[in-house]
This record gives structure tokens, sequence and C-alpha cells, in this order.
């Protein structure tokens, strides 16, 4: 099974925290069924999973803190594992036997190997509920609704010396960049958005949307 980015976000997020004194990496296994006691997870939050990491080599942890607990040592490992998942709250993190997730069809399973490729340990990773794109992404956009953003319309720039800017007076005439009856440049907040052409309505000037550019990014 290829695993999805969620999961390779939470194991690689996991083995970058692991204390040890090499630096590890997480690979898609093909194992499974992987018994002993295992530092056990799970997180609810817009994305939702389940973690198991279990250590084959306790001796790999360079923590200087042998006799704690294995919770203790992977608490920043299994925090910033979860901290990948997105908004949420990480419940209560336990030892326990880990093979029932270990085995699960829907798990993904990754070698947690040193800079030689040895595997000292193995996480587990199970997604049991991820956000809705448009969901989301709809909520996201309520939250910012009222916020008011500047949006200019440039009908062409120039650059001037600041003696030439010094010398200005009443009158004088500055040249654009622009052609008479080119499009003007739409931005907002400074970011170029779309193009339009000037417009009279009632006195006042106004801009009509001729092209909205597909690559606009608010």
């Amino acid at each position: 099974m290829t695993p999805t980015a969620h999961e390779s976000a939470v194991a690689a997020a996991f083995a970058s925290r692991m204390p040890t004194a090499a630096e590890i990496s997480a690979r898609a296994s093909h194992a499974s069924g992987d018994t002993g006691d295992a530092v056990i997870a799970s997180y609810v939050g817009e994305t939702s999973a389940e973690l198991a990491a279990l250590i084959l080599d306790p001796t790999s942890l360079a923590d200087g803190v042998p006799d704690a607990s294995l919770v203790d040592r992977l608490h920043d490992a299994i925090d910033a594992a979860a901290a990948t998942l997105g908004p949420g709250v990480l419940g209560d993190v336990s030892i326990g036997d880990a093979s029932a997730l270990f085995s699960h069809p829907q798990a993904q399973i990754f070698d947690l190997q040193d800079e030689t490729g040895r595997t000292v340990g193995r996480l587990a990773v199970r997604v049991t509920r991820t956000a809705d794109a448009g969901q989301l992404s709809s909520r996201r956009l309520q939250r910012i609704a009222g916020v008011e953003m500047d949006l200019t319309v440039e009908i062409g720039r120039t650059r001037m010396a600041v003696r030439d800017v010094l010398d200005l007076t009443p009158g004088r005439i500055v040249e654009l960049d622009r052609s008479a009856g080119a499009p003007a440049d739409i931005k907002l907040n400074g970011r170029l958005i779309a193009h339009g052409e000037i417009v009279v309505v009632d006195q006042d000037y106004a801009v009509r949307i001729t092209r909205i550019l597909e690559n606009a990014e608010v």
C-alpha cells in the first residue's frame, strides 16, 4: 500500500524528532504483525489518526535518560508527528500492545532507519478521518470574509531619477510605460489578479474587468 501524504508527513516528522545520535529516516515498509510494547497515541481533529511506535533497538535512543519511560523519551517525536495533521487534540499517550494496529489493513507501516539502513524501530500510522477539502476551505474563507483589502487599478508606471522628480512642476507631463487603450492592471493588496478597462460611471472613474488571471493568488 502506497503511503498517503498525511501518513508520509506523520512518519517524516516522527523520525526527525527521535532522540537518536544518528539521523533517522522513515521508509514505507511491507512488515506487519509486529508485537511487543509500543508507544500508542491517538489524535482527533480535522484529520484524525492512530499512531504506534515500536522501538526495536532501545540502545539507539541517545537522550541520556535510559531509565525514563518510553512515552517520555518519544514525547517530542509524537508531538511533531501529530502537528502535521492540523488542528486537533492529542489523546493520552501510553505503552501497550499495538499488534492490532500494525496488522490493520488500513495502517501504513514505516521502517525507522539510521544512516546505515539499519531498522531501529517501526511506526504504524492509520488515518481514520480526513477533512473535506471544500468544507475546510469554506470555513477558512468565512473567518476572513469581513477583512477589507486594498484594490488598486494601475494604468501604467515609469521610473524617474530623483533629480527629475525634484524638477516636477504643475503642467509637466510624465509618460507612462503603457499605450493608450491598453488594459489596466488590477491589483489586490499589491498582487496582480486581473486586467480591465477604465470607464466612467455617474461621473466617477470605474474599471470594467476584462480578464481574471488564472494563476492569481490572493
